[in-house]
């Protein structure tokens, strides 16, 4: 089931997260995907054969406007 990933979906892994949200906001593209837990804020880099294989459903698709807001968050050199 693979399909276009965009930055900001709201998308449901098969497995909740260990404070039992199972929603991850897409935050990142490329040869990873960045995505933050909705539940917690906590962020994580999936390879994108792990991200297709662990995604149930995309929930909500992302907004041109997420796109900028997430390259502000992740910097390359802090």
């Amino acid at each position: 089931m693979e399909y276009e990933v965009a930055v900001g979906d709201i998308v449901m892994l098969r497995k909740p997260h260990a404070c039992g949200a199972n929603e991850w906001r897409v935050r990142r593209i490329g040869a990873d995907i960045g995505l933050n837990c909705q539940g917690c804020g906590r962020r994580i880099m999936i390879t994108r054969r792990e991200y297709f294989r662990r995604v149930k459903k995309v929930l909500s698709a992302g907004q041109p406007e997420d796109a900028a807001e997430a390259a502000d968050e992740f910097e390359l050199f802090p």
